[in-house]
């Protein structure tokens, strides 16, 4: 089979003879001759299977510079690019999923306040950190108040005051009234106070060991908690015996996991398990996830630092919810527990129970 015309080699790409003049022009899909006189592009047979993969990925919706590089791979490690940028793109699916979650529950609510059959629910709380049997130095901050939830877990030169001065950008958020209507504007102004903080404690980016935090908190709205998280910390929920992750972790390995190049188990002993991909702090990515939780009598909430979750088995943290009722003993159990597996780290612990108010 000679060369093929481009309107030809359009058809049987199912590409457009518009589109294929642009890749020509980025050097994506080169005519393999073009007539000197007319200026005509014509493509050799062999150019379908590549043109192919590009209308695919095209209706994928990837980027064209990362369709280049996916067209200059072997199969298996296109694949595997492949499989990466889905995953990206179902995790930036997931963040706007849970920001319209956040919209259509906020929206859409109602004070039980306003009925007066509603039982008013609180919280009961306690919270404890500790520098562990390894660290020089507790870099951790965990704060519990009668409306603020936080865990922050600091790293490099500047830890200590960068997980600290989030959390205090944080607590202006037990005083403050919040506006109806006007919850989502005030975390993400509250969100930004924190990274302005805890720049001003970290450092320039050019330092020679960037300092930065992560930072997990729910606040306490009446009947629902409203969820920030940006890093690895993490919130469980206890509810009716079960218990829930309800925080998804921004580190490379969970990434690793999530596109399918590592199996939970992998994950769990991987060098680079730590390695964050979101955190506060100069050039990091802040953005963060935000939920709402609706609360029910008797559900019990943990947030803890990685110094917690990464060495006490997940039955052991079950157990310990679910059979030590008192929040302040429940936290200096977990305390010891870290610390009975070696403390590598610090660990930071919060609990808050949901609990029916008093008349």
């Amino acid at each position: 089979m000679g060369l093929l015309t481009i309107g030809t080699f359009a058809k049987a790409s199912r590409l457009s003879p518009k589109a294929l003049r642009l890749y020509d022009e980025l050097g994506l899909l080169t005519p393999a001759r073009v007539d000197p006189v007319t200026g005509y592009r014509l493509y050799a047979p062999e150019q379908l299977e590549q043109a192919r993969l590009v209308a695919w990925l095209r209706r994928l919706g990837m980027p064209l510079a990362r369709i280049q590089h996916v067209c200059t791979l072997d199969a298996g490690p296109a694949a595997l690019e492949v499989r990466a940028f889905w995953a990206e793109v179902e995790a930036d699916t997931a963040a706007r999923r849970d920001l319209a979650s956040f919209l259509i529950g906020h929206l859409s609510w109602k004070d039980p306040a306003m009925s007066p059959t509603a039982k008013p629910l609180g919280i009961r709380y306690a919270a404890l950190s500790d520098t562990g049997l390894v660290r020089e130095s507790n870099q951790d901050t965990a704060y519990a108040g009668s409306r603020l939830l936080a865990v922050a877990d600091g790293f490099g030169s500047g830890g200590a005051p960068a997980s600290a001065a989030a959390v205090a950008a944080l607590k202006r958020l037990e005083t403050d009234s919040i506006p109806a209507g006007d919850l989502l504007n005030l975390l993400e102004d509250v969100i930004e106070q924190a990274k302005q903080a805890v720049n001003g404690v970290a450092g320039p980016v050019s330092s020679p060991e960037v300092a930065g935090t992560t930072l997990t908190a729910m606040l306490w709205t009446g009947s629902q908690l409203a969820l920030v998280h940006i890093g690895d910390s993490r919130v469980y929920l206890l509810r009716d015996g079960e218990l829930f992750q309800i925080t998804h972790d921004h580190t490379m390995v969970q990434s690793m996991v999530d596109e399918g190049r590592l199996s939970p188990e992998e994950a769990a002993s991987h060098p680079q398990r730590s390695l964050l991909i979101r955190a506060l702090g100069q050039g990091a990515d802040g953005t963060p996830d935000m939920r709402l939780h609706d609360a029910q009598q008797g559900d019990r909430y943990l947030l803890c630092s990685d110094g917690l979750s990464t060495v006490v088995p997940i039955e052991e943290i079950h157990q310990v919810l679910s059979e030590i009722s008192e929040p302040e003993r429940a936290v200096r159990e977990f305390i010891a527990l870290a610390n009975g597996s070696g403390g590598p780290d610090n660990v930071s612990c919060v609990i808050a129970d949901v609990m029916e108010l008093q008349r």
